[in-house]
């Protein structure tokens, strides 16, 4: 049961927003009582603190199948973004800021766990780039890594980026075709037109 009110919090939580759905709602939609979500989670931010990191975990898990199977990092990337808009339903609500404002504490704790596992991972595949030419050799890679995790999280800030001016799906296609043309070889250069063109 404990698995099934996290599944369908989620979603209503990505699609309505972590503030404007109650107990109620969850215990409603599933039919149940509000007393059975209540032996499972004490509270409400303790349902939003599990429904958070079972995401979380959920994505990662993805993210690592990703990388584990991509042709090259560009693709990866690519990859990678499309799983994640899936995933968070393309922000309808923007989760992320109403978990900012109304869950600071789990939102701060989500952070750091996103830029750990982030910075890793993305340092990985920076230098996989390098060794197979993709990229230039000359990138620092450990700062690449983490002014990478800065933009992707600062589109997300809706004071510089409202939501009514601009759609996620626009702004991380933009911010990824931003970073990788910063970064990449000649050879990079021609697999990432290619890819666009073919997206296209």
């Amino acid at each position: 049961m404990r698995e099934k009110i996290i599944h369908k919090s989620t979603e209503l939580f990505l699609n309505i927003g972590f503030k404007s759905v109650t107990m109620d709602d969850i215990a409603n939609e599933m039919g149940i009582s509000k007393k059975t979500i209540y032996v499972h989670f004490p509270n409400k931010t303790k349902l939003v603190e599990a429904v958070t990191f079972n995401l979380f975990d959920t994505i990662c898990d993805g993210i690592d199948s990703i990388c584990d199977n991509s042709a090259n990092p560009i693709e990866e990337l690519y990859a990678i973004k499309m799983f994640v808009m899936k995933h968070l339903k393309n922000e309808k609500s923007s989760p992320q800021y109403q978990l900012q404002k109304y869950y600071p504490q789990i939102h701060s704790v989500l952070k750091f766990k996103q830029f750990e596992k982030m910075h890793q991972s993305v340092k990985d595949s920076l230098q996989q780039g390098v060794d197979t030419g993709v990229f230039r050799s000359s990138i620092d890679v450990d700062f690449i890594s983490r002014m990478y995790f800065t933009g992707m999280t600062g589109i997300k800030e809706v004071m510089f980026f409202p939501p009514e001016k601009y759609q996620m799906e626009y702004l991380m296609e933009s911010y990824l075709e931003y970073h990788l043309r910063a970064i990449v070889s000649n050879k990079g250069m021609t697999i990432l037109n290619n890819f666009i063109k073919n997206q296209s």
